[in-house]
């Protein structure tokens, strides 16, 4: 999704508040209905815009839910706030900030984590993307790791370490804590952070 800005003219700004409108109509529908389920024309009913005009601005659904993504993500800062974890000197306070940001991600977009999962298992694009995401999600940790590989636990080594941020942050434990299970967001957090610490860090920290 394109980010506001001056300068646009007239008819920027008002393709552009047709993408958004579109946008906010179909993550609606999506999370509601399934991304599989969700046509372009239900898309175009719920946001009172006609299907080829869907199409013009988009191009295909896939190219919707990227826009969706995109646009969310942008307002998270996520590599400065990966950076800043990672490069504060307590490596304790570091994973906290880490967690604080995980909580923030699925806060505010959950929902579209969860239909990407859907989505990639029948559109070859998004399954791409969602490769592609998670590469680089995996590079970021790995990143962290790797800057506090002096202070892991006894016995812990980067791969471990890796493998153990991985595991923990999964959308999969957030919904089973947050969403089934009635943990607040806050409580999530709390537990993110205290067993990342518990988990990388040797027991004295």
């Amino acid at each position: 999704m394109v980010v506001k800005g001056e300068g646009l003219t007239h008819r920027q700004r008002q393709a552009l508040a047709t993408k958004e409108q579109i946008a906010h109509a179909a993550r609606g529908l999506f999370a509601a209905h399934g991304y599989v389920a969700t046509t372009i024309a239900a898309i175009a009913e719920a946001a009172d815009i006609p299907a080829p005009t869907i199409y013009s601005a988009f191009g295909s659904k896939a190219k919707i839910l990227q826009a969706i993504a995109w646009s969310v993500t942008a307002t998270l800062d996520i590599d400065r706030h990966h950076a800043e974890a990672l490069a504060h000197p307590d490596p304790a306070l570091g994973l906290r900030l880490a967690a604080n940001l995980q909580r923030r991600q699925y806060e505010l977009m959950y929902d579209v984590v969860a239909i990407y999962q859907e989505a990639a298992r029948t559109d070859p694009n998004i399954a791409q993307d969602l490769q592609t995401i998670m590469a680089n999600r995996e590079r970021a940790f790995r990143r962290h790791i790797e800057a506090i590989a002096a202070y892991l636990a006894p016995g812990v080594n980067v791969s471990d370490g890796v493998s153990i941020y991985i595991t923990l942050v999964l959308p999969e434990i957030y919904r089973t804590l947050v969403l089934e299970r009635g943990w607040t967001i806050d409580r999530y957090e709390t537990w993110l952070t205290e067993t990342l610490i518990r988990q990388l860090l040797p027991h004295d920290k």
